[in-house]
């Protein structure tokens, strides 16, 4: 398996682990990590969608499905959490620019989260930064359908 499939894999595994979570767990450790805080003008600072739950999610998935794709678990523990910075500095931006939490902005809802960690690793591995344009443009990509999916069986409350 090439290295770039499997970090699109990681990828979207803490893409979606926040969202099965929350699937599976409900109302239960809806924690914000921003802690509810607002700014000045009365904006989240991220929004009650970014929670402790989907952290964990996305750090524990990653990290356990790493070394079945052939990742030690500590890259994949990284990429988790890397990917979680990605999505929040997406979710820091969006909540500047006025969208509401778990509205969606195309390609700001991908890029980051997936080009802050492969920004980060691809010395590691290495990658090349065009092999990193294809992870990042298919991320952006498979995810937008795998969010359809997760909608048509009922996993995600919007399609998006």
């Amino acid at each position: 398996m090439e290295v770039e499939f499997k970090l699109l894999v990681l990828l979207v595994v803490a893409n979606g682990a926040p969202i099965i979570a929350r699937h599976l767990m409900r109302d239960c450790c809806t924690w914000p990590l921003d802690g509810g805080m607002q700014t000045a003008s009365g904006q989240p600072i991220l929004g009650a969608s970014k929670t402790w739950r989907g952290l964990v999610a996305a750090l524990f998935l990653t990290t356990a499905i790493a070394p079945i794709v052939g990742i030690e678990w500590h890259w994949g523990a990284m990429i988790g959490g890397l990917a979680m910075l990605g999505d929040l500095i997406a979710s820091f931006i969006k909540r500047r620019l006025g969208y509401p939490p778990s509205s969606q902005a195309i390609g700001l809802d991908q890029i980051p989260e997936s080009l802050v960690p492969l920004l980060f690793i691809a010395p590691v591995f290495p990658l090349p930064w065009w092999s990193v344009l294809i992870v990042v443009a298919a991320f952006a990509v498979v995810v937008p359908i795998l969010s359809w999916l997760f909608f048509l069986i009922g996993v995600r409350r919007r399609p998006y």
